[in-house]
């Protein structure tokens, strides 16, 4: 049996990031991965020089494209860029029957370019979190969606329960930037689950959170459970951060694929 998943989102051509990390990510997992590209950016593992989204229509083109053609198990959404694009895959998404959602509400690069406008932010909010499965934010995504400043487990909760009240059946509130142990908090609703994992170097590493929703969306796509689904996500991108790659000049890349270190500078 061919699993499938198809990310919307944003070109990294650095290759770290976006649909490129997430392409890596379907593939490794044993997924067949495929694309709607909703942005492109010029940027490397240092900086974001340029950012231009695809205008929505032609968005809504390579949706259509896809899906009338390859079943799709699962999908993901990364950078969407505008609200007209958020809006034109909401709907697609509905009248798709998606049900293996992943949002991954990417809003700001890792070198601090806006990647969402800010009526995108409100699009997203309205229109997109609440046909998700699971929405999984880091902590400044979550603050500005919820308002809540989240500086640790509590305020993960807080910001948890917040975000629930917006739609999605599943929130992961990611707490990778916090101090201490990697911890990350799944909410359903009801019940609060609590993903711990030891903090691994020092070094900047980039795309972590674009592999950890392929890799949540790639085991979704496999018949996994969303709990299971996050753990599994969870293990991933810890191995994929031990073994980062220093390719550049700036953050390394997330590498689970065995390729070997010391190719940067």
């Amino acid at each position: 049996m061919i699993f499938t998943a198809l990310t919307v989102a944003g070109s990294d051509p650095s290759g770290g990031a976006g649909i490129q990390a997430d392409l890596k990510t379907f593939s490794h997992l044993g997924v067949y991965g495929m694309t709607v590209i909703a942005a492109l950016t010029a940027q490397n593992t240092s900086e974001v020089t340029g950012v231009m989204d695809v205008p929505a229509e032609f968005v809504a083109r390579q949706w259509d494209a896809v899906v009338s053609d390859i079943p799709v198990n699962a999908v993901k959404t990364g950078m969407l860029g505008s609200a007209a694009i958020v809006a034109t895959i909401a709907s697609r998404i509905q009248e798709h029957g998606v049900t293996n959602l992943v949002v991954d509400p990417v809003m700001v690069s890792t070198s601090g370019t806006a990647l969402l406008s800010s009526d995108g932010v409100d699009m997203l909010i309205r229109c997109l979190l609440p046909l998700a499965l699971i929405v999984t934010p880091n902590t400044n995504e979550a603050k500005a969606i919820t308002g809540v400043d989240v500086r640790d487990k509590e305020s993960m909760e807080l910001a948890a329960r917040r975000l629930k009240e917006r739609g999605p059946r599943f929130v992961l509130v990611k707490g990778g930037h916090l101090e201490g142990d990697a911890l990350d908090v799944l909410f359903d609703g009801a019940e609060f689950r609590y993903f711990r994992s030891a903090r691994i170097g020092s070094a900047d590493v980039h795309g972590t959170g674009c592999v950890l929703s392929a890799a949540i969306t790639a085991s979704l796509a496999k018949g996994e459970s969303v709990v299971d689904a996050v753990r599994l996500g969870k293990d991933y991108v810890s191995e994929a951060i031990a073994n980062s790659l220093k390719v550049g000049r700036g953050a390394h890349a997330c590498n689970a694929s065995g390729l070997k270190p010391g190719l940067g500078h």
